[in-house]
This record gives structure tokens, sequence and C-alpha cells, in this order.
């Protein structure tokens, strides 16, 4: 639905639109009163090719139903032999075909993105009705010409977003709200909304014109990136949904924008929103994928989530009770223009609409031109013009930014542009200076629901191996290596849901807290923070102060201490899912999120395996397996001030952690402390059990 292709060789404005200015408008637009019909709609065409054959084949449709008269055409390129009525006009532009005598009541635009703004100026100056597709400008300047022209000729105009039309948004409005339907369950208060693409395009999509894949043609404005031509439903989609149709209705709007072909837009982004009302909509688009699936808009709520697979008009929502599927019908928009002019029926994607939709396009438009991926992070499959960029792994990689509401360069990926605030590098590698061996991030800028806090990543190995992982798209809360707890005085500092005995399961609350860098001290091989643990409430719970020691044991293995001491500023309950009675979740303290690594093996001074270890009590616990990069060994030393049992996961997820109330709270009074100081070998490599005892004998 996004091919266009009609244009000129020499001319960005090739359908000789009359230049108009409008003057004294308002910025709504005043529709005419509604004329009942007992003829059929006199519809003109402008752009016979690209997405305009869609066009035709659906006029035909509806002059077969007896709605519409196709009286004329335009386009620079003659259309098909029969492929018009023989009582349909041929012009070569939209000035011949308005000079024509054909009184069109409705004139549709498919053409250049570039064009649209000079054509539905003409077409409105003519006093016609207009349909326009998608994207409705390449600029908001001419989106508030537009609304204004539009308003002074007191015409309609609807916008190509054509699932918009789909009876499913009802629904999915009423879901938005926390209410059922009578085709599917509630899924409760609302969290966030996102957006999923993943389209595949070969070179020869990006040759078809000269305007595609441009931000500007011949110093027109045009935009022709993945968010705002092939994948803009996902944007429009979602906004329709969260309610956010004027500009004003959305408070922020952050663009991280990527290119692996060769072409100035982007064509793999993260577009992420934020409503005037708190809500987050997380869009990760790429026409870089292994295949194309078809683009998905997920609403995300406490009691589940609702799935829309938009081009389907299908709803999939998934519950604890199970899912439930139901495919709505669609209302055809050019119909639905007709009903507005004789009946007064509400247009489905009006103008004034799309106001949120062109707020996203100029933050894209205004953007620095997206960056390039480099070339040993793309692959490219098949030959010639037919061959397509595939980025490794990009199914994951939006999946990580849509749990998370992150972006690419949040997300630290290594084509990913350098995040510029909230994360410094702790510890430098001695033989690699420039080459960070910890990276501290403040976490400020997280979703509340991830419990923002600070944590390290990546860490990574003597020789570069990265062995941390945060903002993982099965656990976004997982968070490099740090120290969280789940349940302090009733507040999450863990992130995701929290698990309450009265409950006898994780429930969804807003209960999440977050811990605040107040204070950092650091040289050579040591760092100190001073943190403030703040409750959901904004109350002050706890101060914190973490250190870091650093140092090298060998050209392949070095070692990091990691001590934290807790102060209660109130009478603190410190508690996990474990003293909430889930048994065997004991997390809580110390945690180690790894990233996905072959042939894992864990294993402790006494045990191997993960069911052995899981919860086991003894000095140290290894984990040695395959990573991007290399072998790796990561040694974890016990707490020093105390036999905390070990929280492991390898088969579901990797992570290691050090349980301080693994199966009871710890009540802290107020002004007392408390102690934790873990160590970690981190070595290249296999070690085995011998060289461990070594290591830790050192300690």
């Amino acid at each position: 639905m996004d091919a266009r292709s009609v244009e000129s060789a020499t001319s960005p404005n090739p359908l000789g639109a009359a230049p108009v200015r409008s003057e004294g408008a308002t910025s709504e637009t005043t529709a005419p009163e509604p004329t009942a019909r007992t003829t059929p709609a006199r519809i003109a065409l402008v752009g016979v090719h690209g997405f305009g054959v869609h066009h035709l084949h659906n006029l035909e449709r509806l002059r077969a139903e007896g709605l519409v008269d196709l009286v004329a055409v335009a386009d620079p390129n003659p259309p098909a032999a029969g492929s018009l009525p023989e009582t349909t006009a041929v012009h070569s532009n939209l000035e011949g075909l308005l000079a024509g005598n054909h009184r069109p009541d409705v004139i549709i635009v498919a053409t250049p993105i570039q064009t649209h703004a000079p054509l539905a100026l003409s077409v409105l100056a003519a006093r016609a009705d207009l349909y326009l597709e998608k994207p409705p400008v390449a600029s908001m300047k001419d989106f508030l010409r537009l609304q204004e022209a539009a308003s002074a000729a007191g015409r309609s105009v609807q916008i190509g977003f054509q699932s918009l039309g789909s009876h499913a948004l009802t629904a999915l409005e009423k879901l938005a709200q926390g209410q059922s339907t009578a085709e599917l369950p509630r899924i409760g208060t609302l969290k966030g909304i996102s957006a999923t693409g993943r389209w595949v395009r070969d070179r020869a999509y990006y040759k078809r014109s000269r305007w595609a894949g441009k931000r500007s043609l011949d110093g027109v404005d045009v935009v022709d990136g993945v968010a705002t031509n092939p994948l803009a439903h996902a944007i429009a989609t979602a906004l329709r949904i969260a309610g956010a149709r004027h500009a004003g209705d959305l408070a922020s709007v952050d663009t991280d924008l990527y290119r692996a072909n060769d072409i100035e837009s982007d064509d793999t982004s993260v577009i992420r929103m934020r409503t005037t009302a708190g809500l987050p909509i997380t869009c990760a688009l790429t026409l870089c994928a292994a295949e194309s699936v078809e683009p998905y808009v997920t609403l995300h709520g406490t009691e589940g989530t609702a799935v829309f697979q938009y081009t389907e008009d299908r709803v999939t929502v998934r519950t604890e009770s199970g899912e439930t599927s139901h495919t709505f019908g669609r209302e055809d928009l050019t119909a639905n223009l007709l009903k507005h002019l004789s009946d007064g029926t509400p247009l489905l994607s009006p103008l004034d609409h799309s106001g949120a939709f062109m707020r996203v396009l100029e933050a894209i438009r205004t953007a620095d031109a997206p960056a390039l991926i480099p070339t040993e992070s793309v692959v490219w499959v098949g030959t010639g013009d037919q061959a397509h960029a595939v980025i490794p792994h990009i199914e994951d990689i939006l999946d990580r930014a849509t749990s998370a509401h992150a972006t690419f360069a949040e997300l630290g990926f290594p084509w990913a542009r350098a995040v510029t605030s909230g994360a410094h590098a702790l510890f430098t590698s001695p033989a690699e200076p420039a080459t960070p061996a910890a990276v501290l991030r403040s976490g400020r800028g997280l979703e509340r629901e991830l419990s923002p806090r600070p944590y390290l990543h990546p860490v990574s190995t003597q020789a570069g191996i990265v062995v941390t992982d945060h903002l993982a798209s099965d656990h976004a809360w997982h968070l490099g290596t740090g120290f969280a707890l789940q349940d302090v005085n009733g507040s999450n500092f863990w992130g995701g849901r929290s698990y309450r005995r009265t409950a006898g399961k994780y429930v969804d609350l807003n209960d999440h807290g977050r811990v605040d860098i107040v204070g950092v001290t650091r040289g050579g091989g040591h760092a100190a923070l001073d943190l403030e643990w703040f409750g959901a409430d904004g109350s002050l719970l706890l101060e914190e102060r973490r250190t870091f020691n650093r140092s090298l044991v060998s050209p392949s293995t070095w070692r990091l201490d990691i001590q934290t001491q807790l102060t209660a500023v109130v009478d603190v309950t410190l508690g996990s899912p474990g003293s909430h009675g889930a048994a065997g979740s004991g997390y809580g303290g110390f945690f180690w999120r790894l990233p996905a690594n072959s042939s894992p093996r864990v294993f402790s001074s006494t045990a191997e395996g993960e069911s052995a270890v899981h919860g086991s009590v003894s000095p140290w616990l290894a984990w040695s397996g395959e990573f991007d990069g290399g072998p790796a060994t990561l040694v974890f030393g016990a707490p020093v001030e105390s036999p905390d049992p070990w929280f492991v996961r390898c088969s579901g997820y990797p992570a290691v952690g050090s349980a301080l109330a693994w199966d009871s709270a710890v009540e802290l009074a107020r002004g007392t402390s408390l102690a934790r100081t873990n160590t970690v070998w981190i070595s290249d490599g296999s070690l085995d059990v011998d060289e461990i005892e070594a290591l830790v004998a050192s300690r």
C-alpha cells in the first residue's frame, strides 16, 4: 500500500498544480451541508499508477454498485489501455483536468508525497472535496496551510489511512478504556501501546522512482521513510487507538532513525511518543527483515494484551484465561467520504485528525539524517536489484524496543548511535584503554514499570566479550548487573509485576519505585555511588552507598567487587516474591543478567546444573558458555556478610543472583544499615574447578 510511481523526470510537481494561497481561514475544517444524492458521485483520480491502481479497482467496484462515475483521471504517464471506462477523460496533469469542465464532486490524489500539498491546495481551490493519500503532506507547515485551505473552501478532506476504516478500532478503543466488548475480553488498565512492522524491501523498491527513499528532492520535502510511508499505518493506527488525533495530544516525540540501504531516509527506526495523558506509544519498524510479517499494534494492559493485525482487521486478546481472536469488517474510506457528503456520516480519517501523525512526521523531517548501519552489521540476501538488506536478529531487536519503550541507541546495539547522556565508562580495559570494561547507566528515562535504577551494562571480558544484557524482550526490567529488591515497604524496585500472597500470583500494580544517583566519585579502579531509593508515592525509604572496585588478575581475567550498604531512612521491610509465598522465587539483592549464550554450564563447588544450584548455598557459583565473541566464564563469589542462597535461571533466561530475602523478609529499623559484598571474576575462555578455587582462595 506504499507504492506511488507517478512522477516527472524534471519536476517535483509533475501534475501541474496551480499555486494557491489561503488567507483568513480557521484551523478546523468546516464541511458543507450534506446533500442527498440520487445520481452517482462524479469522481476524478489524480495518479493512476502505483497506489492509484488500487483506487482504480476500488472505483470500478463502486461504479458497478452505481455509486460513482469516474469522469476523469490525470497522470503524466497514460493509463494502460482498457483500464478506464470509455467515458473517462484522460489528462496529463491536474491543471488540464480542472480546466476540462468535468465538475468532479470528489478528487482523489494518489501521487508522490512531495506533490500532495500543491495538488491538494489546487483541488480545494476548485471547490471539490478531497481524498488525499497518506501521508497528508511532507511538513507541518504544509499541513497547516492545507487545514486553512479546507476551512476556507468549506470542503471535506479524507486522508488515506485505510486501517482507520477497520471496525476493530471501536472495540480496541473500548479495551483501551478498560472495558470488554461482545467479541473480546477486557485487558485491564492500559499501560502503553506499541507497534511493530517487519517488511522486506529490495533494491528495486528504491529505484522505482526519483523520490523513493528521499528526504527531499530538488529542494522540496519528501520524507519517504519507513515510518512516514510504507509503515505509516502502524503509527497512525496506534495514535488513533490512544486517542491522539491533534498535534497537541502528544507531549513528546522521540526519533531514532537508521538506514541499511543506500538511501537518504530511514528504513529501520524507533518512534517513541507520549500523550499528554502520559501514555507511552512506541513504534519499532524496519524494511530490513528476513521475511515480511503482517504489522501489528499491541495494547499492553494490566490483565492482558490485545494484538491488532491491522492489514487483516484481526484482534487477538491474551489473558490468564486464554486467547480470544476475532476478525472484524472494514469500511472503505472512499465510500465513507461519499456517505459523509450525502448524509453527514462522520469521516473515519478526516484531515484534522491527522495532526498527531503530522507531529510525528515533522519530528522525523527535522531530525538528524538517519545513521548508516555499518556493512558488517547487515546481511544482503539475493542478487542484483532483487537483493534486500537484513539486519541480523531484527525480530528480537524490535521486540526489545517495544517491550521497554526504548530506542535502539538506549538498547546499545553495536550499530546504533552512542547514548549521549546517562551512560559513562566506569572502568576501561588496561589492554585497550579506549574500550570500556564496564559502563555505568543511570537508569533515568526508563519507563516507570521498569523501576528506574543505576546498573552496569555492558560489562566485558578482557578480550571485549560482552557478558551482561539489559532490557531483554523476555524481562525488560532485567538491567545488566546491580542491586534491586522487588518489595521495600510495598514498593517494587525490581520492575515488572509484583507477587502478592493474598492474590497467590503476580499482579500488575502501580507500585514501582526508583533509585536516583545523588553523587558519584571515581578514580583508578574504584568508583562509588551515593543513591536514594524513593517509593511509589515519592517518599524516601533508603539511602545507599554502592562501591565498585576493579582489579586485574591475569591477562585473561579481571575481578569486580560490588558492595552495597543500605541505610533505612524509615523502618523498612525488605522482601521478595519468596517472602510473599512464591516458593523458589526469592530473588532480590545482587543480580546479573547474562546475554544469550550457547552450551551454558552452571555449577558450584558442590552441585552442577540449574536445578541443583538454584537455592543452594555455596562459596561460589560459576557460569561458562559460548558468548557472542567467544567463550567466557563468570565466577560469582558469595557475599562475605551472609550465606545468601543463589538464584539461578538457565533454561528460561540466563541470570544469576544472590538472594537477600529468599523466603522471609528482612527487617531494617530506621537509621540501621545492611551490607552485602559480591565478587565476580570475569574471564575469557573456560575455567575448571581448580582454577576457580584458586581465584576464590585469593579473595
